[in-house]
């Protein structure tokens, strides 16, 4: 069995490649490509270190061209950041340039990710198509709902998106319940960097009004990681995911990033080279400490049960990014939503859930909205487009703003 990872040259390659040789899948063929092929080597060599050390059977490989990454796949992972830690350092700048949030998934950092993004991803579906047509395609890059969305109305049936959010949601709860996450189901709701926990199940239990209760005094300062006026948890009856705190409270986020000595590129580049030199170190065979610090935290054990999942005829649940089709009758059949599905060998199911609150749905549309429009932009490379998707994200206020962006974006090429 073969697994593709496209943006091998992430320097957190290795913390998925050591939950793969804990939890191998049969007689596994792990094949690295990256555009930067520099960066592949070390890591190969570090990988195959951490193999020997435990008598893994795993091959390991590197390729120096994307097809013959792809040939014989039947699976391909997906976790490309496309103009490197450099652009994302641009587009935080940019966004607080303009008073606005530059993350890599959400407001206009997030679309110029998306926009210099898709296009790429784009190019590694077709390539599948032509190399291995029936593998399925594991997405991490960000930003992930959108970019699935992408690839899904490019015409790739098989194709999922990952998010570390929710499992970290997941795990933090089954801390809190000292249960293991089999035990703990999630009604999760919403799009990718943009969702609710409805209701919390243990054991069949349902305990999300403990959790709100346990939240709103404090208990569980990571659930979620923002600050809510008391109250607001409790009347809205669910727990919001940790990135509504760009929505709710803007001003605070950017003053924290205005008054940050770097921005989080810069801290993930000097990360990147300090591991760098730990997986070129030969005596180096154990997943450094350093990585913690990297973020994704939970994604390579999300990344592995899915895997598991789709090579399996027993089927399991887990949260994804897959197209809403029936799931909820107020947003487009195609659109790609966030939720519990089944996932096993006979494909990706969403599990039918309640219609969505009219305290969330009308964000939700907002957002989905910015999303289609700025997959339109960037299929069509349409500055129109481009500019109604700036103006629908609840992130950029003003039109005037959206104009300035959209110059700011032409400008560096994007559009």
């Amino acid at each position: 069995m073969k697994l593709a990872v496209i943006g091998g040259g992430s320097t957190y390659t290795p913390e998925l490649l050591s939950g793969l040789i804990e939890s191998p899948l049969p007689d596994l063929e792990v094949c690295l490509y990256d555009p930067e092929t520099s960066r592949v080597e070390p890591i190969v060599g570090f990988c195959l270190r951490m193999a020997r050390r435990v008598s893994s059977p795993i091959k390991i490989s590197a390729a120096s061209t994307l097809e013959e990454s792809l040939a014989g796949a039947d699976f391909v992972v997906t976790q490309l950041r496309v103009g490197g830690q450099e652009a994302r350092h641009e587009d935080i700048l940019m966004g607080l340039k303009y008073d606005l949030i530059g993350q890599e998934t959400t407001g206009v950092g997030g679309m110029a990710k998306a926009l210099r993004t898709i296009p790429v991803l784009l190019e590694i579906a077709a390539a599948m198509e032509r190399v291995c047509p029936d593998a399925w395609l594991i997405n991490f890059t960000n930003p992930s709902g959108l970019v699935t969305e992408a690839l899904r109305r490019f015409g790739r049936e098989r194709v999922l998106g990952l998010c570390n959010v929710p499992i970290e949601v997941h795990m933090e709860l089954s801390e809190y319940f000292n249960r293991p996450q089999e035990a703990i189901d999630l009604d999760w709701v919403g799009l990718n960097h943009l969702g609710w926990v409805r209701q919390v199940n243990v054991d069949g239990v349902a305990r999300i009004e403990e959790v709100i209760d346990q939240v709103e005094g404090g208990a569980l300062e990571h659930l979620p990681e923002a600050e809510y006026p008391r109250g607001l948890i409790r009347a809205l009856g669910m727990l919001p995911s940790c990135f509504l705190r760009d929505s709710s409270a803007p001003e605070k986020i950017i003053a924290e990033l205005k008054s940050a000595p770097k921005t989080r590129a810069e801290q993930v580049q000097e990360i990147d080279a300090a591991l760098f030199e730990r997986y070129r170190d030969p005596s180096c065979d154990t997943l450094p400490e350093l990585l913690k610090q990297r973020g994704g935290a939970w994604y390579s054990r999300l990344a592995i049960q899915v895997l598991h999942a789709l090579n399996s005829d027993q089927p399991s649940v887990h949260i994804v990014n897959v197209p809403n089709g029936n799931t909820f009758s107020s947003l487009p059949p195609d659109a790609t939503v966030e939720v519990p599905c089944e996932i096993s060998r006979a494909g990706v199911h969403p599990l039918s859930t309640n219609p969505l609150e009219d305290s969330i749905v009308g964000l939700i549309r907002q957002v989905k909205s910015y999303e289609r429009l700025t997959i339109e932009a960037a299929l069509e490379k349409s500055r129109d487009k481009a500019l109604l998707a700036l103006l629908a994200n609840p992130l950029i206020p003003h039109a005037q703003t959206a104009h300035a962006l959209l110059q700011e974006l032409i400008d560096r090429d994007h559009i």
